[in-house]
């Protein structure tokens, strides 16, 4: 079941992002709600599947924080009141699609042992982008934070 309802809400993500290109029909709105969906999505499958001992809980704190600090930072910037235009880098999208690879496997291979090295592969391979993807944002925020006019 939760396999079905996470591939129903990540088809229906992909295809909205699709439509709204093929249409032209972006919105300023659409842009700050799709990632936030796609966080909350994820968030949400870590948090549970952390709580549940299906993914080691150190990759559910690596992800979850990652989120948190970006969060913050863009908080951070607004109280400020330096403007910011938010979109994902190219590192951003790759951990995205490795953590949802990560939710696909852990759920697939749910009780299958024989899985357990792929399942480790990507659970390292999800940690090591997540980490990079949450440093480069910190670097671009500080840069932002004591360059706010470039």
């Amino acid at each position: 079941m939760a396999i079905l309802v996470f591939a129903i809400a990540g088809i229906s993500d992909g295809l909205d992002g699709f439509i709204a290109r093929c249409y032209n029909q972006r919105t300023e709105l659409g842009a700050y709600l799709d990632p936030i969906a796609d966080k909350f999505l994820l968030m949400a499958s870590f948090i549970c599947l952390g709580i549940l001992k299906f993914i080691p809980s150190w990759l559910a704190v690596i992800v979850i924080s990652r989120d948190i600090v970006i969060v913050v930072g863009i908080a951070v910037l607004t109280i400020m009141d330096i403007k910011i235009r938010i979109h994902p880098s190219m590192i951003s999208k790759i951990t995205t699609f490795f953590q949802l690879i990560t939710v696909l496997c852990t759920l697939i291979y749910l009780e299958n042992s024989s899985s357990l090295l792929i399942r480790n592969v990507v659970y390292w391979l999800t940690a090591a982008l997540t980490t990079v993807s949450g440093l480069h944002y910190m670097v671009v925020g500080l840069n932002t934070l004591q360059n706010p006019d470039a």
